[in-house]
């Protein structure tokens, strides 16, 4: 159950977010908002994954 829902999360997430690596985001230079957004997008991913 959990992991199926994190699966789903990660799904929403790849076509609802934007994805900075394509954009060619300079880390260094992302906002507190993108910050954030790759944090999530990373903790989703990596939750997925497991």
């Amino acid at each position: 159950m959990k992991k199926s829902l994190f699966k789903l999360l990660a799904k929403l997430n790849k076509a609802i977010l934007p994805s900075f690596s394509k954009q060619r985001l300079d880390l260094a230079k992302a906002s507190k908002l993108q910050m954030a957004l790759i944090g999530w997008r990373y903790f989703i991913t990596t939750k997925a994954l497991d």
